[in-house]
């Protein structure tokens, strides 16, 4: 439990060193009503992918049984 403690602390503490980007602001939209755009594809992507793989070896694992 104490190790758990002092993890959960030394997280807390080191947040604001963590910041990927500090002070830069992010993107800014080239006009005033435009959306930012974000990047999700590849990640969400893979992400799907990877699911769909996984589910699928466990659903062989379990016809094996």
């Amino acid at each position: 439990m104490k190790s758990f403690l002092l993890t959960a602390a030394l997280f807390a503490a080191s947040y604001s060193l963590a910041l990927a980007q500090p002070g830069s602001g992010g993107p800014t939209p080239t006009t005033p009503t435009a959306p930012t755009a974000i990047p999700l594809d590849g990640g969400v992507s893979l992400l799907l992918a990877g699911g769909v793989v996984y589910g699928m070896r466990r659903l062989k694992e379990r016809r094996r049984k």
